[in-house]
């Protein structure tokens, strides 16, 4: 299947998505601009009063005429230290507030992107956006912006100041403006570009790891770990390759803005000269004026040198608008859903275009009814069991659930008639009754206990350190394999759909565990509608019907005993089965 990657917001796209973050703020973002000024206009106090300084020296004052602009000074940093950090502070918590509410637009919308579409992206593509990119653009939220605002009212001030001096000094700074412009103009044309195929050749990276580590088992089976090596080299490479680029592209930047520099300094000391030599200025007012533009060193390149962070951060932004701003799928009017019946019709499917994995396939399971999926790896059961919870949209033919047409039911009624669980079972992070009440938030102790002992779980749940109440996950108590997947048929019962689908839910337990989970999944399943991608024959063989399918065909349907009976490929399978399970293992016990 290709990687169709994500959508990337459009430069106005973008824009437009800030200016919505925006609204509601405006009175806060003003305030915090307002401090700014006031912190800037008093740090530009700083090089008049020590031009006044210089000119009392250079007229001969006695010490103490000192005393009065030494004072000032000190006051005028202390007013500006304060005025800064709180301006900063403001600043990035409008920053964080817009960052927060962006990535709960991310979140909700990627929580309901149908997972065909992010099979397709591949996991990395998401994953990176959601960790990588967001770290981005919240480091550019923290750091960058209040530094560029503070810069960039600097600048603007502080050529007001020079103009005040003498609009001679002025025109003299201005000289740097063409070459910092065509800098800047230059950097931006090449670095966008850049860092936007940089971000996705990182995405690409982490879905070539994802791959690797997570399938490492198949990797060493089919010993393909030299082809996953240099996989991985290749897209570490790439990665790298367009890292050093940007290096070199950003050394080359800043040399530039160094010769822009060294241009209005100049212009400013000799004007200052001339100036001063025509008397038409002091020597004070000449100091003050060269120490503005000196001071502009540090703003002027803080403020281009963050075009880097900003062009970095834009991609990243540009990455999460693309996803927060899809569209959401629209929940549509169905008919009541009545029972838990499944009929498809005529289902046809392909990954790839002109390469069909499935052939008119037809299914129909009645209400209450339990029927196993089997066959060879690769005939298709795993697609027709997402074909039937929605995951997949067929390329031909139907599906119906409880009598109305999928497609007409709309994500969340979907979501509540048919429930997948898979062999990739996750333990959210947190309390195990929390994990639970995914599931149904408002359950109580006893319903969640219920549905624990139910699966078979209530026992080593009460078991934990700190019972329902105990971490688990990622940091917490980790859970094995087989407690795992019985976490996830407890949330099944919880959630009580009327039809459940069950994908090799038992296969990685191990003969230990296996006969645990068939046990725990046929007490999930009771009172429900079932499809069951069989991993064990023994759960063909306790199912009520069995449906065969070889090639993306149904080949063969019937009862465990009648199919075994017609010694056709179901009799084939079910013989090499019992020949390789344990002898003392009755078949309807087999591990």
């Amino acid at each position: 299947m290709s990687e169709q990657l994500l959508p990337t917001a459009t430069g106005r796209e973008t824009w437009a998505a800030v200016r919505g973050l925006l609204r509601g703020r405006l009175l806060k973002t003003g305030g915090a601009f307002a401090v700014l000024v006031a912190a800037t206009s008093a740090g530009l106090l700083t090089a008049p009063l020590l031009g006044r300084i210089v000119d009392l020296v250079a007229d001969g004052h006695p010490a103490s005429a000192l005393t009065t602009p030494i004072v000032l000074l000190v006051l005028v940093a202390l007013v500006q230290g304060g005025l800064t950090a709180l301006g900063v502070a403001l600043v990035a918590g409008v920053g964080e507030e817009m960052l927060a509410r962006l990535r709960e637009q991310f979140v909700a919308r990627a929580l309901r992107l149908p997972l065909e579409r992010i099979e397709r992206a591949g996991s990395g593509d998401l994953s990176a956006r959601v960790t990588a990119d967001v770290s981005i653009v919240a480091e550019a939220v923290r750091r960058a912006l209040p530094q560029l605002a503070r810069s960039g009212l600097t600048i603007v001030l502080t050529l007001v100041a020079l103009a005040v001096l003498d609009w001679r000094f002025l025109l003299a700074a201005l000289l740097a403006v063409p070459v910092q412009a065509h800098t800047v103009r230059w950097y931006a044309r090449r670095a966008i570009p850049l860092y936007a195929e940089q971000r996705v050749s990182v995405g690409a990276q982490q879905q070539q790891l994802l791959d690797t580590v997570g399938g490492a088992a198949t990797v060493r089976t089919f010993r393909l770990a030299d082809r996953h090596v240099d996989l991985v080299t290749e897209r570490s490479t790439a990665t790298v390759t367009l890292t050093l680029r940007a290096v070199r592209l950003m050394t080359r930047f800043f040399g530039r803005l160094n010769l822009a520099e060294y241009i209005g300094l100049s212009a400013v000391l000799v004007t200052g000269f001339v100036l001063v030599r025509a008397d038409a200025a002091t020597i004070g007012t000449a100091t003050a004026a060269a120490l503005y533009f000196h001071n502009l060193f540090n703003p002027i390149n803080v403020a281009l040198s963050l075009v880097d962070d900003a062009q970095v951060a834009a991609a990243g932004l540009a990455r999460l608008v693309g996803v927060a701003s899809l569209p959401a799928t629209p929940e549509t009017a169905a008919a009541e859903v009545t029972g838990g019946s499944v009929k498809a019709a005529g289902l046809g499917h392909a990954y790839l275009p002109g390469h069909p994995v499935l052939h008119d396939v037809d299914l129909h399971i009645e209400p209450g009814e339990r029927v196993a999926l089997v066959g060879a790896s690769g005939a298709g059961k795993t697609t027709v069991a997402k074909l039937v919870a929605g995951i997949h949209q067929p390329t031909s033919g139907t599906v119906h659930l409880g009598g109305v047409r999928l497609d007409e039911l709309g994500p969340s009624a979907t979501g509540g008639t048919v429930a997948l669980i898979t062999q990739e079972v996750h333990v959210f992070a947190g309390r195990l009754d929390e994990d639970l009440r995914l599931a149904r938030p408002g359950a109580t102790g006893d319903e969640l206990r219920a549905a624990l002992d139910r699966v078979g779980a209530l026992r080593w749940a009460d078991a934990l350190p700190d019972g329902l109440s105990t971490v688990v996950g990622e940091g917490g108590h980790a859970l094995t394999v087989t407690q795992a997947q019985q976490l996830a048929l407890a949330r099944l019962v919880l959630a009580d759909p009327p039809i459940a689908v069950l994908d090799e839910a038992t296969a990685d337990a191990g003969s230990a565990g296996a006969r645990v989970l068939e046990e725990a999944a046929t007490a999930a399943l009771a009172g429900r509608t079932a499809l069951v991608v069989a991993h064990r024959l023994t759960q063909a063989a306790t199912a009520d019907r069995v449906i065969v399918l070889e090639g993306g065909r149904v080949v063969e349907s019937g009862t465990h005993d009648d199919l075994v009976a017609a010694a056709g490929r179901y009799a084939t399978l079910w013989a090499a089965w019992s020949t390789t399970r344990p002898r003392n293992v009755p078949p309807e016990s087999a591990q």
